[in-house]
């Protein structure tokens, strides 16, 4: 059963990823990777989500993964409703969301450049402490370099987009972690 829905879900990563992945460089590329790193965490260890729940893995599972809400929810609202998405930003490896026309730099866009990356991130982690094995710090390191390298693409594109307010930007606030990296 867990075989059976990995392969629908990388199915529906591929529909969703198909423009990126053949552009080396883009984020969208780098992203796939992390994303299926972190599926392959949340199926693998999915088993053992609640087992011993008090234990110390699973509390820190546990907050990693509230954290990854926290950035989540209002970093995509923000994105949505202040980056004004526009379909005439043409770039075929840009979802419809990313496809932003305004900078964003206020509420948690003013501590990190990239709170959704950053959610991403925490959900590896979060799904990593459920069952720290062997083959999970393998998952774990493509997932947390996929999502650097994504970030780093991210960023790229957006000084190509935004010119030198972005770089400006990129020096008043820290990738994923506030006033951290």
């Amino acid at each position: 059963m867990r075989t059976v829905l990995f392969v629908i879900a990388t199915l529906g990563l591929l529909v969703v990823s198909r423009r990126s992945l053949g552009v080396l460089r883009s984020h969208g590329f780098y992203r796939f990777f992390a994303w299926e790193a972190i599926l392959a965490l949340i199926v693998i260890n999915s088993g053992v989500w609640f087992v011993e729940p008090w234990s110390p893995l699973q509390l820190a599972s546990w907050v990693c993964l509230l954290v990854s809400l926290l950035l989540l929810v209002p970093g995509g609202y923000q994105l949505f409703a202040q980056g004004k998405p526009s379909r005439r930003r043409k770039d075929a490896t840009l979802m419809d969301f990313e496809k932003t026309s305004v900078l964003v730099t206020s509420g948690l866009y003013g501590y990190i450049r990239h709170p959704l990356y950053g959610s991403l991130l925490f959900l590896a982690w979060g799904a990593f402490l459920k069952g720290p094995a062997w083959y999970s710090w393998c998952l774990i390191a493509v997932a947390t370099a996929g999502l650097v390298a994504t970030a780093k693409a991210d960023e790229v594109e957006c000084q190509r987009y935004f010119g030198p307010a972005y770089t400006e930007y990129m020096g008043k606030t820290r990738m994923f972690i506030p006033f951290v990296y």
